[in-house]
């Protein structure tokens, strides 16, 4: 309104006409979102009034024909206190839904925006749980660039026959079933996925293994289940010609962890000691830094996949030709990441860090990404030592772009920069030099594993976490690392017994303790103000401990 207004007065005044002209100019940037990532990313009136408590998924793949058709029985409890809801559910196109029955019978629906649908739903009495099942079909989305360009993926193996799963982190689970596609409701009571395929195909999902059913047309119906809340896009089925074994590991808190390996039946003698091995150095390391491995009940397991890898809750994929390192190589370049195997360690770090802790908003990726490459710091620390695990860290932080904050924008189903990887890891390590005390840090990490236990969490609550358990002022680091692309510079100048120093390229507001690794070691405040310190002879720039993440400058006063 206010714009037509303003072309009202041009007309009838036009000695206006250069102050408009500055007006129109100074209008913000047209935003790059629209409707349909306002309806994926918020949680709306539609969306508020119930919870997930349980998805019961049964899903039948045309391989032939790249389709899928099947229906998500949706256990719910109402929160609200209307008897009649509109209930938002998220189907990506081109599926659409067929059908929707609750209380046996149809129920009204239609679409909203192009991934969004209403239904008109018959929920009575507050806090009352309820279901309805949806059945759909169609077309889905067939993944270019899986997992970074993801959707279903209709494939062959080496044999020529039918291999197929789905990756569909970031573009969401409503690319292959009906859902709440938001990461901040999970089903607080699991879920089960019946697969339909050929009889000469095997299927494996999420949890465990419950039920095999022979069909009349040479089909198997196949299910699995899942006890534990999950997030949604870590919901997910393979289907090939698998073939596994099972071991077990004793877990730090003294339970039987079941752990099971399926690979396509000719990759057995090269997956055997591959898996084998490094699960267990896995375990050993990520139950001593954050405790025990959070899904029990599941069991784990490692499954392998056509595309690289996804964090797949209690069945991770992993695509990575059973070689050590990244695809062959060292992601850090420093010859510390070649001697155990990338995917099975980044992978399984995120049962800890993503489906353990799992951030409501996607914005806040970084603490899934970031904590788990942090994570490949403390494997080698486990197993190689420190001095490793800080060249390991150096590595990877030099990958970093600072192209833009690795904090995305709330609401709309945007995540930050891929800088959340390396710069997230940096990050932590810069807050664990800061702690300088690596029990302390330990226990924190734990202590998050504990008190974020199956829950979703935003930024400010892990902020907020850190803050107190450390008792640092890390608040203007956070807003400095998270939500801008700056790196500090740590000016400084030493002239006539006296070191000078100040922050530069950074908030006004930042400031931070940095240690002076000297003899005695030494903690100085350092902000953006030029301050004095008195050195000894032997004083160098070298005493600031490298594992910060800033710059230094030497310059001249």
């Amino acid at each position: 309104m206010q714009m037509k207004n303003i072309f009202h007065v041009l007309v009838a005044l036009p000695v206006f006409i250069a102050l408009t002209a500055t007006t129109i100019a100074a209008q913000p940037t047209p935003s790059p979102f629209n409707y349909d990532d306002t309806l994926r990313g918020t949680i709306n009136k539609e969306r508020s009034w119930w919870n997930v408590l349980h998805y019961a998924i049964t899903i039948t793949p045309d391989f032939l024909n790249k389709e899928i058709k099947g229906s998500n029985k949706i256990r719910y409890a109402s929160m609200g206190k209307s008897t009649l809801k509109l209930m938002q559910i998220d189907l990506q196109s081109p599926l659409i839904i067929d059908s929707v029955i609750q209380h046996g019978k149809s129920v009204s629906f239609i679409k909203k925006g192009k991934n969004t649908w209403l239904i008109k739903t018959d929920s009575r009495k507050k806090n009352n749980t309820d279901s309805l099942e949806i059945y759909y079909s169609g077309k889905p989305r067939i993944a270019k660039n899986p997992p970074w360009d993801g959707g279903w993926i209709f494939t062959t193996d080496k044999k020529g026959r039918p291999w197929m799963t789905v990756a569909c982190q970031g573009l969401g689970a409503s690319v292959w079933y009906p859902c709440k596609d938001h990461q901040s409701d999970e089903p607080d009571q699991g879920a089960s996925i019946k697969v339909i395929a050929a009889d000469s195909l095997t299927v494996v999902a999420n949890g465990r293994r419950i039920a095999i059913e022979k069909l009349a047309n040479g089909k198997t119906a196949t299910t699995w289940s899942v006890v534990n809340p999950i997030n949604n896009y870590t919901i997910v089925p393979y289907i090939g010609t698998y073939i596994n074994w099972s071991d077990h590991y004793k877990s730090v808190n003294g339970n039987n962890l079941d752990l099971a390996y399926w690979v396509l039946d000719y990759n057995l003698a090269l997956a055997t000691p591959q898996f084998n091995r490094d699960t267990r150095r896995m375990l050993e390391a990520f139950e001593y830094w954050f405790g025990p491995y959070p899904f029990q009940e599941d069991g784990f397991k490692l499954v392998e996949s056509s595309h690289l890898g996804m964090e797949h809750q209690s069945a991770i994929a992993y695509g990575n030709g059973f070689a050590n390192g990244y695809e062959g190589r060292d992601l850090s370049g420093t010859g510390w990441g070649k001697d155990w195997d990338y995917i099975i360690i980044h992978e399984s770090g995120h049962e800890w860090f993503a489906n353990n802790i799992t951030t409501k908003d996607i914005a806040d990726m970084w603490i899934h990404e970031g904590f788990t490459m942090y994570s490949e710091v403390l494997f080698v620390e486990y197993h190689y030592g420190k001095k490793a695990a800080n060249a390991y860290c150096h590595g990877i932080r030099s990958k970093i772009r600072n192209d833009r904050p690795i904090v995305g924008s709330y609401g709309v189903n945007h995540e930050g920069s891929g800088d959340m990887y390396n710069k997230g890891a940096g990050l932590i390590h810069h807050i664990r030099t800061m702690i300088n005390n690596d029990s302390l840090f330990r226990a924190i990490l734990q202590g998050m594993n504990k008190e974020f236990y199956h829950k979703t969490v935003d930024t400010k609550e892990i902020e907020d976490y850190l803050i107190k358990k450390t008792s640092l002022p890390l608040s203007p680091v956070f807003d400095q690392y998270l939500r801008t692309a700056k790196i500090p510079v740590l000016e400084y100048a030493v002239r006539e017994g006296v070191f000078h120093y100040r922050f530069t390229n950074c908030n006004p507001e930042f400031a931070m303790p940095v240690l002076l690794d000297q003899n005695p070691t030494q903690e100085i405040i350092v902000n953006t103000g030029w301050k004095q310190l008195l050195i000894d002879q032997h004083f160098s720039a070298d005493s600031i401990a490298e594992n910060y993440y800033f710059t230094k400058k030497r310059v001249e006063l």
